[in-house]
């Protein structure tokens, strides 16, 4: 008989996780954060880098556990098996303390690997348009003020660039060490709080006067404080705090599934959206009509199935998927979409859509390009339409001009969703949302009956004339009007509505009558805003 093997130690994988931006994740770390067992994260900081997490892993909260107790559950975990990730915000050897951790898992002979990560105090210089080095600098001092405290006289007299790490709360002070220790009031600097997120905000000016500058940035956010000539670059180089719609807090009245393409296409150009879900999708109260569609579906009682949402597609796949049915069971069927979302919730479960509109992407707008039925060439003249229960029947009556006998089923019901929190309807009511983007006419009529209208400073923005007059019928003035019905244009729209309205600002003599977020007064030293504020009505 063989003796008992030992059981082999797993890897513990310390991963820097970059700065607050979750894409700035490296390849190499995705790949191992989605194969760990373990993962040792802060629930806040690092939770849209959990959503990576393969089912069943288990998350142990950095924020609640004291070292040792996060020391023994990885060598634990690593000891049955179990691959441990333990994300560090930026680089785990710089300024996170990672190789603490890692000596500590050497001493208990537990292997670890490390994975670099982007640290802060070189990504968020750049996102706030401050290159470290150039052709004239080339030397940078980086310090972590929250390890201990420096030898200030030692640190004023730094060549170069110099890179201050955990600044939050005490800028006042650590300013005032270094005039002590000799550097000139004039010295450029730059103070950048909630690096790397929508919410960054920088103030640039000499390094006497930028406490001053500072007083309105929250003293509560992680920020780094850049000191040297190569912030004088920032008024050329700022890339990320001019984006059409930065520091626009942009209320989307859609479910978090549906709003993921419109939230993210807003964060790319600087905003911060709110997503307030504003309707609930249930199942039809007798779902029997619905069964029978489906299986006259892969019965062969059907020639199309035209799909007008994704949560009809999504309705239909949730149905096949009880019965053990997937894609294939459209073998033989012609399949319509309403637009590119609904298509790609298709293409998604395996399906091309045969019929897309190449125009307007609407029930109006498939229904200008259905075919006719054609008693000769057709072998079927039947078409399956699962829909919601407040479905127009436009379509309906659309196609069976064209000849088409139709079933219009209703697949999904679309309720009325719980109002929002307090604080977000008080935000509606005053004023705190740049702007509102509607997507359909039931989007403002359920918005307005769950929170309320929305301020009138607030920029109102819709997909369509249908969504534009129900918003004009509940007294909002519409803003700004899509020229295509998709949310990818509704985005481009408001973006170009913040530039336009920037540029007025600028230019005229008085404030522009809409909410602008536009630069405040410029400093002397660099011409860079302070802050990026909204101007009055």
């Amino acid at each position: 008989m063989s003796p008992t093997r030992k059981k082999k130690n797993a890897t513990v994988w310390l991963i820097g996780a970059g700065p607050a931006d979750p894409g700035l994740l490296t390849v190499h770390a995705a790949e191992v954060l989605a194969d760990a067992d373990v993962v040792i994260a802060h629930p806040v900081a690092h939770a849209p880098l959990l959503e990576r997490l393969s089912e069943g892993a288990e998350v142990l909260d950095a924020s609640a556990l004291d070292a040792d107790a996060l020391l023994k559950a990885a060598v634990a975990a690593a000891r049955d098996g179990r691959t441990v990730a333990r994300l560090y915000s930026g680089d785990p050897f710089v300024g996170c303390r990672g190789s603490d951790f890692a000596t500590a898992l050497a001493k208990a002979k537990v292997p670890f690997e490390v994975v670099p990560g982007l640290s802060a105090a070189f990504a968020v210089p750049s996102y706030a348009g401050i290159a470290l080095t150039d052709r004239a600098h080339r030397a940078v001092t980086v310090v972590d003020l929250g390890a201990e405290e420096p030898q200030w006289t030692k640190l004023a007299g730094a060549p170069g660039t110099l890179v201050l790490l955990g600044v939050e709360g005490r800028l006042a002070g650590v300013v005032e060490s270094l005039l002590a220790a000799g550097l000139p009031e004039g010295t450029a600097a730059a103070l950048t709080a909630a690096g790397t997120t929508t919410a960054q905000s920088t103030v640039a000016g000499s390094l006497g006067e930028l406490p001053g500058l500072a007083t309105g940035l929250d003293r509560s956010l992680p920020a780094i404080l850049v000191i040297g000539d190569v912030v004088r670059s920032r008024e050329k180089l700022s890339w990320f705090e001019t984006k059409p719609l930065f520091g626009w807090k942009v209320l989307v009245p859609r479910t978090k599934e549906q709003a993921g393409v419109l939230s993210e296409q807003l964060r790319a150009y600087g905003a911060v959206p709110v997503e307030v879900p504003t309707i609930a999708v249930e199942p039809p109260r007798t779902p029997a009509t619905l069964d029978r569609a489906i299986q006259g579906l892969f019965a062969g009682r059907y020639l199309w199935c035209a799909f007008t949402s994704t949560n009809a597609v999504k309705a239909i796949r949730e149905r096949f998927e009880e019965y053990g049915l997937d894609a294939r069971a459209f073998a033989g069927v012609k399949v319509a979409a309403v637009g590119d979302q609904t298509a790609a919730a298709l293409a998604a479960w395996g399906i091309k859509p045969d019929l897309v509109p190449s125009g307007d992407q609407s029930s109006e707008g498939l229904l200008a390009e259905w075919p006719p039925y054609d008693d000769v060439l057709d072998p079927i003249d039947r078409v399956f339409l699962p829909r919601a229960d407040i479905a127009t029947e436009t379509l309906v009556a659309g196609i069976k001009e064209r000849g088409w006998e139709v079933d219009d089923v209703t697949a999904y019901r679309t309720v009325r969703a719980a109002p929002p929190p307090a604080a977000i309807r008080e935000a509606i009511k005053t004023g705190g949302f740049d702007a509102v983007l509607f997507t359909s006419s039931s989007t403002v009529r359920n918005l307005v009956g769950i929170a309320g209208k929305p301020h009138a400073k607030t920029v109102v923005a819709v997909i369509g004339p249908q969504t534009a007059a129900t918003a004009q019928e509940h007294g909002l003035r519409v803003d700004v009007l899509a020229p295509a019905p998709s949310v990818n244009e509704l985005v481009e729209a408001l973006a170009d509505y913040a530039v336009a309205q920037r540029e007025a600002a600028a230019s005229a003599p008085v404030p522009a009558r809409r909410p602008v977020k536009k630069a405040g007064p410029a400093s002397k030293l660099t011409g860079v805003a302070p802050k990026r504020v909204a101007a009055k009505a």
